[in-house]
């Protein structure tokens, strides 16, 4: 395959409801979309940073410019045959995986689309169905917070992830958990605590969670992996494995017992699906993670949790989860047992509309001819 050209759009899409965690809040979300052309074969691709480097050092305009000065240009025209040697192409570039992502995932759309395949069959996907969790950042009240939930269990949510932050941790949970003694619940810690915490965490230990994720620094594996080993409830993985190397050493040290696998994050679908394999090897049970994407990314991570070894439900919304309007047509629309279908269209999964994206794009760039 050549990439006859690729364009680059950074658009923002207005939250229904602020997006709160233990690194701040977002009113919108900031997200680069990536069009790339071959022939008369379109790809399209999704990777949400956001807005400011709060969730990694990356950035939504960080990825805009690094896609749009070096990957790109390393990319239109050559011979591209493999993920792995779009992998190679950007070798000589240092970080910036949700950048990376950008291209490698385009390049799998493009190939999927040439195939006349869905993505899931690229890269092995067996499940038809996938199931989908529900997701809920800190919010006004604890009895905002325990409607929001009670809602969530009513249509049939396998599970629901709690954002948690200094002071909004242990007495949330403790009302969490007294209004819903049988319910499966994690929190999302989003890097917002430190070692000299675990007394805390051995209080939360108690409350029979799924899981902790991220409690601790955001690249961090070593204190995880001493703290995994004070508590029964499993630690999680997210910011921390940005690449198969760091799941690698992340088994080595035990520093986890479940991960948060995100094609962005770790740089594409190519290192995901290694990453989920890795996992999956050492008895590490794992699960899609999400960036508020629009239907765009939503959809191609709706493909990648078809794989045996996403056996956690999901960070997989619908559209009107946070927006009025998406990107996409049709939009993501969550079965009424609460998950999505793997999707038969061959290439992009969810379709995007030109006018929508052009109505919210703030830059734009095109590589090529």
């Amino acid at each position: 395959m050549k990439i006859d050209t690729i364009e680059v759009y950074y658009v923002t899409l207005p939250l229904i409801y602020p997006w709160r965690t233990a690194y701040g809040e977002d009113y919108d979300i900031h997200s680069v979309l990536v069009k790339a052309t071959s022939g008369e074969y379109v790809g399209w691709s999704e990777t949400t940073p956001f807005y400011a480097p709060t969730y990694s050092p990356e950035t939504a305009m960080s990825a805009f410019q690094c896609i749009k000065e070096f990957f790109a240009p390393r990319l239109v025209g050559v011979e591209l045959e493999s993920a792995e040697a779009v992998n190679r192409e950007l070798s000589m570039f240092k970080g910036n995986p949700f950048a990376k992502a950008g291209v490698e995932i385009a390049w799998w759309m493009l190939s999927a689309k040439m195939q006349n395949k869905p993505l899931h069959e690229l890269f092995g996907g067996t499940r038809k169905t996938v199931h989908a969790g529900a997701d809920f950042g800190v919010q006004d009240s604890i009895d905002m917070l325990l409607e929001k939930i009670e809602g969530a269990l009513n249509k049939g949510h396998k599970r629901v992830k709690l954002k948690a932050k200094p002071g909004w941790d242990l007495e949330m949970l403790k009302a969490v958990r007294g209004a819903f003694p049988d319910a499966t619940f994690h929190i999302d810690c989003n890097s917002g605590y430190t070692l000299e915490d675990a007394p805390l965490f051995k209080k939360i230990d108690r409350l029979g969670l799924a899981m902790i994720e991220q409690p601790l620094f955001h690249t961090d594996l070593l204190e995880h992996a001493q703290l995994q080993k004070q508590l029964e409830t499993p630690v999680c993985l997210d910011e921390s494995v940005k690449s198969v190397r760091d799941m690698e050493w992340a088994i080595r040290l035990k520093s986890c017992r479940y991960v948060n696998i995100k094609c962005g994050r770790v740089g594409g679908l190519q290192n995901a699906v290694a990453i989920h394999n890795l996992a999956m090897d050492a008895g590490i049970p794992a699960w899609v993670g999400g960036m508020l994407e629009s239907g765009i990314g939503g959809g191609i991570s709706n493909e990648l949790a078809t794989l045996s070894n996403f056996v956690y439900p999901n960070d997989l919304f619908p559209t009107s989860a946070f927006y009025v309007q998406d990107l996409t047509e049709p939009a993501l629309v969550l079965n009424k047992d609460c998950t999505f279908t793997a999707s038969e269209v061959a290439g992009t999964p969810y379709q995007p509309v030109q006018e929508r994206i052009d109505k919210v794009t703030r830059h734009y760039a095109k590589i090529g001819p």
